[in-house]
């Protein structure tokens, strides 16, 4: 598969590379540090995203040139007349948000590059592999594959930033010492140092964004003996404290930081809906329960929306949690407390 996909490209001379809505750090460092490669080998190479380059990615060199899908003409015709129409760190078609059914519609080849569960059938060509750390790491096979060389100092920054968002900086479990390999050649190819870069992505918070995380902690609360931990962003903390909605990024993790807690989850309330994130630990899997909300992802690191009230999706998402975990694991007791035993039989959940 990798020799059909590396032949779509180089026979390619326009190339539309695209990721999914609220894009963070794997989704536009790969996609950016694909469009530096691409470009060096003369390919015309457009980056088009249903949202814009969040703040604390911009210092990626070329990201800049991530345009907002805006239905113009400019847009429509580069994506129809497209050769090769390369997707990103999702697989699926309600993930790529306005310009998906644009990017469906083009007479170009579909390429995934990607490492999450249950991929849509309407790619041509695929590297795929759900045990990969992030669709950087499996960039950087691609581009060894093809030219090492080609891995300039700005490709090497973009990937580095891709791999060190979705590892968790190299904390999570899917680091192995082949990706810590993998990452000196990238450090060794580009001038910024691994400090540089991890401020540059998670330091850059304002105060107001400190003010929204105070907020959003009081919201926690924990569930089944203290297994499941959650907390809520609504609009009212988003109006109150000024921040934007991306200053949440990363809050859910900090769930998995509480002792006891394997499965971690923060739901947004936006205008149209409820966003919930699900992070978990080991094999307390998510991605099964993400996938029963129309959502997806990873096993221990997933999202959906649902088109309804923050208040109702809470409800709706912990009454349905027996369903998708495990309870009776090792790391949690076999007992409900009190408590959820009485929310469940509240909700006819037994």
């Amino acid at each position: 598969m990798v020799a059909d996909l590396l032949k779509i490209l180089k026979d390619a001379n326009r190339i539309v590379i695209s990721t999914h809505t609220r894009p963070d750090g794997d989704a536009i460092g790969s996609q950016v540090a694909l469009g530096h490669f691409l470009r060096a080998k003369g390919k015309e190479v457009w980056m088009i995203n249903a949202d814009p380059v969040p703040y604390n990615l911009e210092w990626i060199r070329g990201s800049s040139d991530v345009r907002v899908y805006d239905h113009s003409l400019e847009l429509v015709e580069a994506i129809a007349s497209a050769d090769a129409v390369v997707i990103v760190d999702t697989n699926a078609l309600n993930r790529l948000g306005k310009p998906g059914n644009q990017f469906i519609g083009s007479g170009g080849k579909k390429v995934l590059i990607d490492h999450h569960t249950d991929p849509e059938d309407w790619f041509d060509v695929s590297h795929r592999r759900e045990t990969a750390s992030s669709t950087g790491e499996l960039l950087y096979e691609l581009m060894a594959a093809w030219d090492l060389d080609g891995i300039t100092s700005d490709v090497a920054a973009a990937l580095y930033a891709a791999i060190m968002t979705d590892t968790g900086s190299f904390r999570f479990s899917n680091v192995s010492p082949a990706l810590h390999r993998m990452t000196a050649v990238l450090l060794e190819r580009t001038e910024l140092t691994p400090a540089d870069m991890h401020s540059l992505v998670y330091d850059r918070k304002s105060a107001e964004g400190m003010r929204l995380m105070a907020a959003v902690l009081s919201s926690l609360q924990l569930h089944f003996e203290g297994v499941v931990g959650t907390m809520q962003v609504t609009r009212k903390m988003l109006a109150d404290t000024g921040a934007p909605v991306e200053e949440t990024d990363g809050f859910v993790n900090m769930l998995l930081t509480i002792e006891g807690v394997q499965v971690a989850l923060i739901m947004t309330e936006t205008a149209k809906g409820t966003k919930i994130s699900f992070r978990s630990k080991g094999g307390w899997e998510v991605h099964k329960w993400a996938q029963s909300m129309g959502g997806g992802g990873h096993r221990n690191a997933s999202g959906a929306f649902v088109q309804d009230s923050l208040d109702n999706t809470f409800t709706s998402v912990l009454a349905s949690a027996p369903d998708f975990l495990n309870l009776d694991q090792p790391e949690s007791s076999s007992e409900l407390s009190a408590e959820d035993a009485d929310y469940l039989a509240m909700l006819g959940g037994g």
